[in-house]
């Protein structure tokens, strides 16, 4: 059975000329941008000598920009207290260094790199080693869980660094020659080349945001958070997972496409601790063979519209149920992610042309984007006291919540277990991911509304739960 594998945190630097050759759509983050250039035709190498070209000039643009990335933290080691006795610990535990490597680019000459979130998700010391081998203590400017992204600051004393411009990913084709630098499995800086095996993979991936680019360039344990690079040396992806039996690469590599990465960077150099997306509110599904048939369709496209959330951008812009969403603003749609990618690469304020099918015409509608509504009212807490919710940590359910946390928005609004630290809660067996629907007979849908109910003196409870759509009911006395 294949697995996905993410890539052991390393953080490389990857960087290149200042003064490059050749041709390059890329925008410099921070930077005006780099006029437009004529598009190289594309070919086949025609003769010997031309298989005999190297890759060399674009590695020597690239390289200096990545950087290794290694991170640690330190971890209450739990044992038997009797064995940590009896080994010499007096039966008091221990502590533990926990370390990644991974990768990453420089993408601002003041020491602003660009990695993976699961290079450095939990840790609390981490430190970039630049091409020249010198290290820098980093720290992270915004963390982006949901697109698996990170963005790093090292102070470089006024020092510029060499920079990796960001390309956009719209500019590649199926076929097109990449490179793949980073630090695989520690060994140090390593190039290696493949081609554009599939473009806006949306069916994979551990993040819940992303349109991947997948290469057979191999990558490998140590090159998470490292560049792809095109033929110009411009960054045009971040790899982050593979998928393999092995654990080794198997030439089935995944890649953050360049226009998520502009949008991180953008909203981290902007002062931002977070990325606001844009949220279409939509549910649907594929369109498979026998539906498209069912519409009259000639080929199956497209994703077929099931709910429209009230209020949203969609229902605003006339979106119906029914409908069938075949692209959005040029980029056909054939499922939920491809479409939640589409309009979640904007900026909020933008106006999107959405190409749709409704009773067999094709038509035009105009999406605003606009962030996902926090209604209810954001309110995260952790309960305590002499009541069964003591230790779960609980939020109201609005779109914006269901976003952060890739919940459904549509299960309707209520209050959702997000974490369980111990206590009572741990006891009865609640979950991340249950609702509280009601507590001794009262209807619950906020977290005010279960912090009132929980403090009632009692010691007979009845709760009811909701999990994968499942209501259960349980009685608790202490």
């Amino acid at each position: 059975m294949k697995t996905i594998r993410a890539l052991l945190p390393v953080v490389v630097l990857l960087a290149a000329c200042s003064n490059p050759t050749g041709q390059s759509n890329a925008q410099s983050v921070g930077g005006g941008p780099v006029p437009e250039m004529p598009q190289p035709t594309r070919r086949v190498p025609a003769d010997a000598a031309s298989m005999k070209l190297s890759f060399a000039p674009v590695v020597k643009k690239a390289a200096p920009a990545v950087v290794n990335v290694a991170s640690r933290r330190v971890v209450q080691r739990r044992v038997d207290p009797f064995w940590d006795f009896f080994m010499g610990g007096g039966g008091q535990g221990g502590s533990q260094v926990q370390g990644s490597l991974g990768s990453g680019a420089v993408v601002r000459a003041d020491g602003v790199i660009i990695t993976n979130h699961h290079n450095i998700d939990g840790m609390s010391d981490i430190t970039v080693q630049l091409a020249d081998r010198r290290e820098f203590p980093a720290v992270v400017l915004l963390d982006d869980p949901r697109a698996d992204l990170a963005v790093l600051k090292i102070d470089t004393k006024g020092e510029k660094l060499p920079v990796m411009a960001i390309d956009d990913q719209d500019q590649m084709e199926v076929g097109d020659l990449v490179l793949a630098l980073g630090n695989p499995f520690g060994v140090g800086q390593t190039v290696t080349n493949g081609i554009v095996s599939a473009l806006a993979r949306t069916d994979v991936g551990a993040a819940n945001f992303g349109s991947y680019i997948q290469t057979d360039a191999a990558i490998n344990p140590g090159n998470s958070g490292g560049p792809l690079v095109d033929m110009d040396g411009d960054l045009v992806g971040i790899n982050t997972f593979i998928i393999s039996r092995s654990g080794s690469s198997s030439g089935v590599g995944f890649a953050i496409p360049a226009a998520v990465v502009r949008q991180v960077v953008g909203a981290a150099l902007g002062g931002g601790h977070s990325v606001v997306r844009p949220w279409l509110g939509v549910k649907g599904q594929p369109v498979t063979g026998d539906i498209a048939k069912s519409l009259g369709m000639a080929a199956p496209r497209g994703v077929l519209v099931a709910q429209v959330y009230p209020g949203s951008s969609a229902d605003r812009a006339g979106l119906k149920e029914g409908d069938v969403i075949l692209s959005i603003d040029g980029r056909a749609v054939n499922d939920e992610g491809g479409g939640a990618f589409a309009i979640g690469t904007h900026k909020v304020g933008d106006r999107v042309p959405m190409q749709i099918q409704r009773n067999d015409k094709e038509q035009t509608l105009t999406v605003r984007a606009e962030a996902a509504p926090e209604t209810p009212a954001r309110d995260e807490r952790t309960l305590a006291g002499a009541n069964p919710f003591t230790g779960a940590t609980v939020v109201n359910l609005s779109p914006a919540v269901a976003q952060d946390l890739n919940v459904d928005p549509f299960v309707g609004k209520g209050v959702l277990v997000t974490k369980i630290t111990g206590g009572y809660a741990a006891n009865i067996g609640l979950q991340p991911g249950d609702f509280i629907r009601e507590v001794n007979g009262r209807a619950v849908n906020t977290v005010a509304e279960l912090n009132a109910a929980a403090a009632v003196k009692t010691r007979n409870w009845v709760v009811t739960i909701e999990r994968n759509g499942q209501r259960i009911t349980a009685r608790f006395s202490g």
